[in-house]
């Protein structure tokens, strides 16, 4: 069985049957049945330009060029690259109050650390190229898409995810966003409201064009955009009434 196969089958017991899309909450997709049949089209071939590539980045823009989305799984975390893996190096990481120690390639992205090393799974992978934000955390306080941030390069910046912004699930954001049910599919949203978040420390009322500024990094399949607008807005009262009564 080769890289990719070893992957299909490995991956599937990770599967979210629960989500159509087989990502959610989940740690993985499962690339088996048709996509399987579609993934072993050609599978020599993509292996071998995998094994040629010199670190995680060469890889993933191998096969973002390929198209082939089914392979993203094979080397999260640059585990599953025959050729030019970088050695692995201890880190500690401080993660949403807490420090966390992890093994890891330095050229890993911060995502792949996150969901595969300490199991926190509401940051998603979407691009892989920094062009979504999906994958959007805060490190000091600051937006930064974990999909293009070695974790090398992290050091001693505190490192936020969706799952430390409230560990009550009550900022203001979350219950703007379930009060006005701002979400559609809600794979994009982890990221949008990590944005959001930053956006209403530094400026607590945003106007409309604050809004589209500090969020226009963060794309939605969805055309939510109104809604986040919304959203933020209403977290912006809710926050100072919040603060009015403290």
């Amino acid at each position: 069985m080769g890289l990719l196969g070893r992957q299909c089958v490995s991956s599937a017991n990770n599967y979210n049957r629960d989500d159509p899309s087989g990502w959610g909450p989940g740690r993985g997709f499962a690339p088996c049945g048709a996509m399987g049949t579609l993934m072993r089209a050609g599978l020599r071939q993509i292996e071998k330009r995998i094994a040629r590539a010199r670190n995680c980045n060469e890889a993933l823009a191998t096969v973002i060029e390929i198209g082939t989305m089914a392979v993203i799984p094979v080397f999260r975390g640059c585990m599953f690259l025959s050729g030019g893996v970088s050695a692995m190096s201890h880190y500690s990481i401080s993660i949403n109050g807490a420090t966390r120690q992890v093994e890891a390639a330095p050229d890993t992205p911060l995502l792949w650390v996150l969901r595969d090393a300490l199991d926190l799974p509401g940051t998603k992978y979407g691009c892989g190229v920094g062009s979504c934000g999906a994958c959007m955390v805060q490190l000091n306080g600051v937006p930064t898409r974990s999909c293009m941030t070695p974790v090398s390069t992290v050091g001693r910046k505190q490192v936020v995810t969706i799952e430390g912004l409230s560990l009550q699930g009550d900022h203001p954001l979350q219950t703007a966003w379930q009060e006005l049910d701002v979400p559609q599919c809600g794979y994009c949203q982890s990221g949008q409201i990590m944005t959001a978040a930053a956006l209403l420390k530094e400026n607590p009322n945003p106007t409309d064009a604050d809004i589209d500024s500090a969020m226009a990094g963060n794309l939605c399949r969805c055309a939510t955009y109104l809604r986040i607008r919304a959203g933020i807005h209403r977290a912006a009262e809710l926050a100072g009434q919040k603060k009015g009564v403290a």
